[in-house]
């Protein structure tokens, strides 16, 4: 078990910050999530830099679907343009894509952009970005449960043969590792339900920086605080040490 990780293997980002952003210049907030788009590029790029094999991106919680009628087609819109602008790209760089959470609230053009990614990418090896949309952490806490209580009514196990095991296989992250890093853009300091299961044992780190102008040198802030953390997982000094 290591002590020290110079570099996290999996990081997690809630990307917070794209209407504020606008709102300071006086710009509609739509400006403020297209130039988080932009962040967004850049992060991905920096990470496959630093050879990070897994990223995943908070873009769409549940909740979000409450937002102002026109803030929500904006951002919808923006997800149709970046899936038919970046895919490709996204492609060549050896960059496998999957997308984590709900999908029938979406448009059917946008449901099927999205499969199309999803199978473009399949074989990329290079680094594996999961993209949360119209994700919660509860839900996927719920439809795991769901999905292992219809497993044990098949397969009739008794309840001394489940354990994390068992019910992490049913989890949409699956067969991710826990994130090491987790990072939140834009000053609030909690993990608004993402991620509650596999964020148990991670790394948090909280950046003031507004999501949009949240770049290469950012990151490489958080990935220098996370080189400074000692990750005990409940031990003791002395048996990390040994």
């Amino acid at each position: 078990m290591a002590t020290v990780q110079t570099l996290p293997t999996h990081v997690a980002v809630v990307m917070d910050g794209n209407g504020r952003w606008a709102s300071k210049r006086l710009l509609p907030r739509s400006i403020g999530h297209r130039q988080g788009a932009k962040a967004c590029r850049e992060v991905v790029e920096a990470c496959l830099k630093q050879n990070i094999k897994y990223l995943t991106l908070f873009a769409f919680s549940s909740e979000n679907w409450q937002r102002p009628r026109e803030e929500v087609q904006a951002i919808m819109e923006l997800f149709l343009s970046s899936l038919k602008n970046d895919a490709e790209t996204l492609h060549e760089q050896g960059i496998q894509v999957r997308f984590i959470g709900g999908r029938t609230q979406f448009s059917a053009q946008l449901r099927e952009l999205i499969d199309q990614t999803e199978a473009l990418t399949k074989a990329n090896d290079k680094m594996l970005l999961s993209i949360a949309v119209d994700y919660s952490g509860r839900w996927d806490v719920m439809q795991a449960s769901k999905q292992l209580c219809k497993q044990v009514q098949l397969q009739g196990l008794n309840s001394d043969e489940l354990d994390e095991n068992a019910f992490e296989k049913h989890l949409s992250t699956y067969p991710l590792p826990d994130p090491d890093l987790f990072i939140r853009t834009g000053g609030e300091q909690r993990i608004s339900n993402f991620l509650i299961w596999q964020l148990a044992y991670t790394e948090l780190y909280f950046s003031d920086t507004l999501w949009p102008d949240f770049d290469a040198k950012e990151l490489e802030l958080a990935f220098a605080s996370y080189a400074k953390r000692r990750r005990s997982y409940g031990l003791v000094l002395e048996q990390i040490e040994s």
